[in-house]
């Protein structure tokens, strides 16, 4: 399963390897798709493959951190 995300971090946590650590601690895989970062905030457009339960894992860890954690609804026609 692939999920898209995109992430606020607070300037505490911009320095973070965040994205790192879930790829290490949960099974996903992770892709950045975009991404904005500065010393006072980061945005990231970031790609989540794997398992439901180990993505859910993963984001829980991320808000736990302090990081927003918003889903990327995309118009889809097929």
């Amino acid at each position: 399963m692939k999920t898209r995300v995109y992430l606020t971090y607070p300037k505490e946590q911009v320095k973070e390897p965040l994205i790192y650590n879930i790829g290490q601690l949960f099974k996903v895989v992770t892709n950045i798709r975009q991404a904005t970062v500065s010393d006072l905030v980061g945005l990231v457009a970031l790609e989540l493959d794997g398992a439901p339960e180990e993505i859910e894992k993963a984001t829980k860890y991320l808000k736990d951190k302090g990081v927003k954690v918003e889903p990327i609804e995309l118009d889809i026609i097929e």
